[in-house]
């Protein structure tokens, strides 16, 4: 009998026509429960908590999907000896959603702080509600697309490698060896490199004679995870963005500015006493962003006679006067009354309350880009998965084309400042919900969930997070100060770089435009932009263990004629893979919420350097090939 996902969860095979899935639809089973909802809520909390400092530290969040399904599967299914699934899964869908909605708050609201202005509680907790809500509902007409007619299209790694976390726990055996060997291994590795740190998981090296160009890697478990599940084509793409970023941009920003004496913005330096992580955070960073958002232009206009054709439909049904369509349990949304309802009601919250002073014309601007950035965004995890997905780019270009109309307004000084990062931090939620509700959903219909009860779990996270999100900011604030050593709030400064530079006139638009140039160049090229935009606006040392993975999926898919064999082989990556993200995430929240608490397990000096390290990365990847040998050696005694 064949564990796992169903045939077809990785697409459609020859004559198959629809994707069944783990849980048929015919079958109910327990799934939005107080006890899924209870356990949920709690880590809901816990993993925005530790993701808050997290981000405000380094800039960016641990996933939280696949740490909670395994969380999950620890509690419901081993300690209180439950056998659902689904309510694991609905866990899992409720607790993501406290990182995404912090990551929204992390990256904008600090500004405030910075500016001076101390917002309530109430503030934080209005402003990413109705934000995290817009996300959810905005999604919902969108999933038959993205989710259901894209499926073996976009890959959406997190969510897929969520589902096969839950179906090996579910059921058992080699699968469940395969992810949590895997598991093991991620949180161990990323104890001792990042708790302990008894060897720096992040190594680099300038290239001399050639003007900062710089090589790095984040050597994390993780990462390469992720590069087998999305394979070499799109791993491929983020490299060529982050290659043309820090072997092409960096150095010739450096060798034409070496020779000037001026201070060029935004830097605050002369580029001569610049390295290239400075030149990436004051210069590459704005070309990044405008080819995000190009990039992110052209998929939405790709994809947007198809969404224009969900929307109509969905909107069909407000028309069906007491007729009654029998839909399958697995593809039950919410309905369009309700989506239109709580976006209404969106809107007027966001005009009238003091909390977001936006006004009318803001809120209008909220949910033009609320939509388009979330659209952008669900297809951004579908092809590089949650872990990679700028949303702080998306914000920088919602930020740049709202500051502007409100500056053509008339709307200037502070008061445009803080409305337009109210719309920024609004829009920011948005998208950093969407991403992470179209992974659960995602999750959900290869595991057989209900649509309707998922989105209902997300909106109960949302909640959750948003209530929690103003005490702990505070708490944050309070205890390190943000735009300090300890908590530099990284992208809640850029954001407030950015929305001065344009208040005063001082943008760097030939930045923004060289990005989306290179965007369009790209597209008529015939190379899919965007992922090559998140390689050139993300750190080269994220695409490159991504890449590695990349290549090993490559290698199988190319060089093993075997289709038993490769199959099974790709299996066991996706299983260990989805095992190293998940070892390496608990184990980042859990560092993270040690941080917190002030406790510091780090060595006085590493025991090993870069070249260590890198050994150590290459002793990891060879774990992987290890496992792939292994699974086709035993597909190859099971044929026998």
């Amino acid at each position: 009998m064949k564990k796992g996902l169903p045939e077809g969860a990785y697409g459609l095979k020859d004559g198959q026509k629809k994707y069944i899935p783990y849980i048929p639809t015919d079958k109910v089973m327990p799934e939005f429960t107080a006890l899924s909802i209870v356990i949920g809520i709690i880590l809901c909390i816990i993993f925005g908590a530790a993701n808050a400092y997290l981000g405000l530290k380094v800039g960016m969040t641990v996933s939280a999907s696949i740490p909670a399904g395994v969380v999950s599967m620890a509690i419901v299914r081993v300690l209180l000896k439950r056998k659902s699934i689904l309510e694991n899964n609905m866990v899992q869908t409720i607790a993501s959603a406290g990182e995404s909605l912090v990551a929204g708050a992390i990256f904008t609201i600090p500004a405030l702080f910075l500016w001076g202005e101390a917002p309530t509680a109430l503030t934080m907790t209005v402003i990413t509600l109705v934000g995290g809500v817009l996300g959810v509902v905005f999604m919902i007409p969108i999933r038959k697309y993205l989710i259901v007619k894209e499926h073996g299209v976009l890959p959406y790694p997190e969510g897929v490698a969520c589902a096969e976390v839950l179906v090996a726990g579910e059921e058992g055996g080699n699968s469940a060896k395969m992810v949590f060997i895997g598991g093991a291994v991620g949180a161990i590795y990323k104890l001792i490199g990042d708790g302990f740190k008894m060897f720096p998981t992040e190594i680099e090296k300038t290239i001399e004679g050639y003007s900062n160009a710089t090589v790095g890697m984040d050597t994390l478990p993780a990462l390469l995870g992720v590069g087998y599940i999305v394979g070499p084509r799109i791993s491929s793409y983020m490299l060529i963005g982050a290659i043309l970023g820090w072997l092409c941009f960096i150095p010739m920003i450096t060798f034409f500015g070496m020779g000037s004496s001026e201070v060029i913005f935004p830097a605050t330096d002369v580029i001569k006493n610049l390295g290239p992580w400075e030149i990436w955070s004051n210069y590459l960073k704005y070309i990044g962003a405008g080819a995000v958002a190009t990039g992110g232009i052209v998929s939405l206009g790709k994809s947007l006679p198809v969404i224009i054709s969900s929307f109509k439909d969905a909107l069909k049904g407000l028309k069906q006067k007491g007729e009654v369509v029998e839909v399958e349990r697995t593809d039950r949304d919410l309905g369009p009354k309700f989506i239109i309802g709580m976006i209404i009601a969106s809107i007027i919250l966001i005009a009238i309350l003091p909390q977001i002073p936006v006004g009318w014309f803001g809120a209008l601007l909220i949910v033009i880009f609320g939509f388009f950035f979330v659209t952008v965004s669900s297809r951004v995890v579908g092809l590089v998965g949650s872990s990679s997905n700028p949303i702080s780019g998306m914000t920088i270009a919602a930020i740049l084309l709202t500051t502007i109309l409100l500056k053509v307004t008339g709307m200037s000084g502070k008061e445009g400042m803080i409305s337009a990062l109210c719309i920024g931090a609004v829009v920011c939620t948005a998208s950093a919900i969407a991403g992470d509700t179209s992974q659960d959903l995602k999750t959900g219909y290869l595991v057989g969930a209900t649509p309707w009860k998922q989105q209902v779990g997300e909106l109960v996270g949302v909640l959750a997070a948003a209530i929690a999100v103003g005490f702990i900011m505070i708490l944050l604030n309070k205890a390190y100060t943000f735009g300090s050593k300890e908590l530099a709030a990284p992208q809640a400064g850029l954001m407030k770089l950015i929305i001065e530079g344009i208040m005063d006139g001082n943008l760097p638009w030939n930045l923004v435009f060289m990005g989306a140039v290179s965007s369009i160049i790209f597209e008529l090229l015939g190379v899919s932009s965007l992922p090559v935009a998140i390689g050139l606006y993300l750190p080269i040392h994220l695409s490159t263990p991504i890449m590695v993975g990349g290549l090993i999926k490559g290698i199988i898919d190319k060089f093993v004629k075997n289709e038993n064999k490769r199959t099974a082989a790709n299996e066991a990556g996706i299983l260990y893979g989805s095992g190293l993200i998940a070892g390496e995430g608990i184990m980042g929240v859990i560092l993270a919420g040690f941080a917190v608490g002030g406790k510091d397990f780090a060595l006085a000096n590493p025991i090993v350097g870069q070249f260590g390290s890198l050994v150590i990365f290459i002793l990891l990847a060879l774990s992987l090939v290890y496992m792939l040998k292994v699974a086709m050696k035993d597909a190859e005694t099971d044929k026998a």
